[in-house]
């Protein structure tokens, strides 16, 4: 027969460096835990500097506010009487570590430093900390004078080791640790651990939260127990969004569920009725156990326990792509929006694909807004007023809201056709955005003057004579105009309409079109933020479908019908002849299995063709197989430069070509590959 234990995980929108707003939402999450009856309340990693301080964790300054955010935690009367587990960065014997810091009552029971670090794609942990190597090893920890002033405690225990208080035992996984092979839960659950917790920093990628629940429930499933996760939920600061995801499970069972996205800085969840059953293997006495520190201290209340029911499972509710996508992107925009200080956004609406997605995320973000507010969100109804300047503001309706804080501009040539223009009219209409048409021919035609006066030459478009280069530099003096009109505008048009001030320039290049290079550095993609960016083309098509049914905007039918083109070159007979396509050699949904095959399968050339004669033996000969695979390698390499400069991306794929933060590849190639190349085609022949 178990007993009732009370215990609390949260997810909280952390902010890098702030550590007033961390540490507010820090003691919410433990009053509200305190509010239902909690004993124990676990949080998110790094939480009180935040995860994504990067090198600022070099920094003195970094390790010395999170001592005193931690003072001032400890002394906070909200922390009284239960269990705190928080995280912070830790100098141990001159090493720096990524820590939970336990405490109760004033008391700091011990310090658990990582023992697993993240060290690839997004995560550069390494860089910054040193893993706790030592199993089963505990040392001393000499508190800085400011804490024992508050603790009374000269020395506290630091390494891996478990609470055990008078009716459990809890032991510590950080984030990381769940996902490796030697998890500690499994030596821990061995020793009899009872509870398990993580806190985690694990960032959002499309049809990713089914990995991260499985684990968690096949963690219990093995030998039995309560597993808490607790994540981080926001932007942080940077390219990632956390998307939160607090969960319980028991024995294999998820329980409870917090949601994965949301615009609440702070979520607890309690489980105020969980019995401490426990399911699984023995103990095993063969391996060293677990250092053990004692506490007299019980998460649960005396009494008779045997009405309390058992705990009931539920099916956890797993958000298709399409959802993620409406939700991700939309809540990092307004943490980004709000944090900025900026009055909206500005999009260069050009009618496809990419520009409507970006404008949908948009919409769909204040939709989140309008029904926040509609729920009692007051913190959300504050951040719209100091977005919209006005404090009596109460929006009603998103298309209404859209139009305060969002404006898109269709920024048409005499190389643009009547019909990407009424599609981006038409989008706008739909969702509610102040919509403005350009006309950019007057500023090209000017800048060409300028060239012209200087070299005697005027350049052609092919179709009018004109050469390769010729042709290249017309279609690139437009595009890049129109990311100098898209910053006038958004530095200036609420100033023209009498408003104060400044928007926030969005980007629309796919993680496609970043991957091949297919756009002109600094042009309309050269932006402030880009919420679309690791998105493939393919789920973005996907996606505008989801909308037109969610949100009813028919207008995006049109669009989705429509060939993608830039529309850099002259019409002919008033109809596109410029498609993205045949631009780039090959097609959307060719490139997204050549970018996961690049960076998941990290192939190069050859390999990348040897396992392309398969996939697509059905489709496509060798040659042809080789010819694509050769051409997509030159035009990677060619524009491999454009990724450093490229537009701050919503990551949301394990293949996005981001350039320093997650892939790290040179930008200088020798674009003939002739080695890997001839590797190639040695075998082509053989095989042709």
């Amino acid at each position: 027969m178990g007993r009732k234990v009370t215990v609390a995980t949260c997810s909280l929108n952390q902010w890098a460096l702030d550590f007033e707003g961390n540490l507010e939402r820090i003691l919410k999450s433990i009053e509200i835990a305190r509010a239902n009856g909690a004993k124990y309340r676990l949080g998110p990693e790094l939480e009180i500097c935040g995860y994504g301080c990067a090198d600022h964790f070099y920094e003195s300054d970094t390790l010395l506010h999170s001592f005193q955010a931690l003072r001032k935690l400890l002394e906070s009367p909200i922390t009284q009487d239960i269990i705190c587990d928080v995280g912070m960065p830790i100098m141990h014997h001159n090493v720096r570590y990524n820590c939970r810091v336990l405490f109760l009552n004033k008391k700091i029971l011990l310090i658990r430093p990582k023992m697993l670090m993240a060290n690839h794609g997004n995560y550069r942990e390494l860089r910054w900390f040193s893993p706790w190597n030592q199993l089963r090893q505990v040392e001393e920890y000499f508190l800085p004078r400011m804490i024992q002033e508050v603790t009374g405690q000269d020395t506290v225990p630091f390494g891996d080791c478990v609470l055990s208080t008078k009716d459990t035992c809890i032991g510590t996984e950080i984030c990381a640790e769940l996902w490796s092979p030697r998890s500690p839960h499994i030596s821990m659950g061995l020793d009899g651990v009872e509870i398990f917790t993580n806190s985690s920093a694990s960032h959002h990628e499309l049809r990713k939260a089914d990995q991260r629940v499985n684990l968690i429930k096949s963690a219990t499933t093995k030998s039995g127990g309560i597993y808490l996760y607790a994540n981080q939920r926001g932007c942080d600061g940077d390219r990632v969004y956390y998307d939160g995801c607090a969960l319980v499970a028991i024995n294999g069972d998820i329980v409870a569920q917090g949601a994965q996205f949301s615009l609440n800085d702070v979520v607890c969840m309690d489980m105020k009725r969980t019995r401490k059953e426990r399911t699984g293997s023995p103990a095993n006495t063969e391996h060293k156990p677990c250092h053990r520190v004692k506490v007299d201290f019980s998460l649960s209340d005396d009494g008779d326990d045997i009405y309390l029911p058992t705990h009931q499972p539920i099916t956890w509710h797993f958000h298709t792509p399409e959802e993620e996508i409406c939700l991700g992107p939309a809540c990092w925009l307004w943490d980004y929006l709000r944090r900025s200080g900026q009055a909206g956004f500005l999009l260069p609406l050009s009618g496809g694909v990419d520009s409507s997605s970006t404008a949908c995320i948009v919409h769909s973000m204040c939709v989140l807004l309008c029904q926040a507010v509609e729920d009692g969100n007051s913190q959300v109804l504050e951040d719209v007023h100091r977005v919209v300047g006005d404090d009596s503001y109460r929006p009603q309706h998103p298309r209404e809201l859209c139009s305060r804080i969002f404006t898109t501009c269709y920024m048409g040539s005499e190389n643009s056709s009547e019909a990407t223009c009424s599609r981006a009219k038409d989008l706008a209409n739909q969702i509610g955005s102040t919509h403005m048409n350009i006309n950019i021919d007057m500023a090209v035609k000017g800048i060409l003057s300028i060239f012209s006066v200087v070299t005697g030459k005027w350049p052609q478009f092919r179709t009018n004579g004109g050469s390769h280069r010729e042709n290249l530099a017309m279609q690139n003096v437009q595009a890049r105009v129109r990311m100098v009109l898209a910053y006038l505008f958004a530095q200036l048009s609420l100033w023209a309409r009498g408003k104060p001030g400044g928007l926030l320039v969005l980007g629309s290049a796919n993680v496609d079109e970043s991957l091949t290079g297919y756009f002109t550095k600094y042009d309309c993609s050269s932006a402030d933020i880009n919420p679309i960016g690791g998105i493939s083309k393919t789920d973005l098509k996907s996606f505008l479908l989801y909308c037109v049914e969610q949100f009813q905007l028919t207008a995006l039918r049109g669009i989705l019908a429509a060939p993608p083109t830039a529309e850099l070159e002259p019409l002919t007979d008033g109809q596109v002849s410029q498609t993205d396509e045949a631009d780039m050699g090959m097609t959307y949904s060719e490139l997204s299995v050549i970018g996961r095959l690049r960076k998941i399968s990290k192939c190069g050339p050859f390999s990348m063709f040897c396992k392309l004669i398969h996939m697509w033996k059905d489709a496509l000969s060798p040659t042809e197989v080789a010819q694509k695979v050769k051409h997509f390698f030159r035009m990677y390499s060619v524009n491999r430069h454009k990724m450093t400069t490229i537009t701050p991306s919503y990551h949301a794929v394990s293949y996005s070509p981001d350039d320093n933060r997650f892939d790290l590849r040179p930008f200088l190639y020798n674009t003939r590959w002739t080695w890997q190349f001839r590797c190639i085609d040695n075998q082509v022949a053989i095989n042709p």
